[in-house]
């Protein structure tokens, strides 16, 4: 059989394989549902919306408030911002005298520990040179991956925000972000 030939019914017989593999995997659909593994919702069953849980502005404005107050016991003078489950800016203070510069990075630390659910200074560590996640602070317009940022969690464990405290030394700042934390 000539080149063009055998190249002419390869092209045929591909998409015809192709269907069939399309066909078998799709007849799998609902045996995966029946499994749980979620991708179809069972005949008849409604899809039902994500419960979540968000923080109140009364649990932020208790973050804010103990995080303030711890930074007074350590006499530094810090900005802390604290972000929703949506990673948007709930409250913020900046106490008198701190750095302007670190308003911007208070909310970052708050933005990355909520946009992956861990203390800032752990993606720091991740993101090291031989870590896993190596420039990562370069992505979602910018984090911060040192201390300072910590999760905040409601009472069944799930993140509903974050705390975010810039100011002073890495080590006050992740000081005063969990005392603040730990306010709810």
């Amino acid at each position: 059989m000539p080149a063009t030939t055998r190249l002419v019914s390869f092209a045929m017989v591909t998409p015809v394989l192709l269907v069939a593999v399309l066909l078998l995997s799709v007849a799998e659909l609902p045996q995966a549902a029946a499994d749980n593994h979620g991708i179809v919702p069972k005949p008849g069953d409604k899809p039902q919306p994500l419960q979540t849980q968000d923080l109140s502005l009364e649990q932020a404005q208790a973050v804010v408030a103990a995080a303030v107050a711890r930074a007074g016991e350590i006499d530094t003078k810090m900005d802390v911002a604290v972000v929703d489950a949506g990673g948007n800016l709930k409250a913020f203070v900046r106490m008198d005298g701190a750095w302007l510069g670190s308003i911007d990075i208070a909310i970052k630390k708050a933005k990355t520990a909520r946009f992956f659910d861990m203390p800032t200074g752990a993606i720091g560590q991740l993101s090291k040179e031989d870590g896993p996640l190596y420039n990562i602070e370069h992505s979602n317009g910018g984090l911060i991956t040192f201390p300072g940022g910590v999760p905040l969690t409601a009472a069944d464990g799930t993140v509903i925000g974050a705390v975010g405290v810039s100011g002073s030394t890495v080590e006050n700042d992740h000081d005063v972000a969990t005392a603040g934390a730990d306010a709810i």
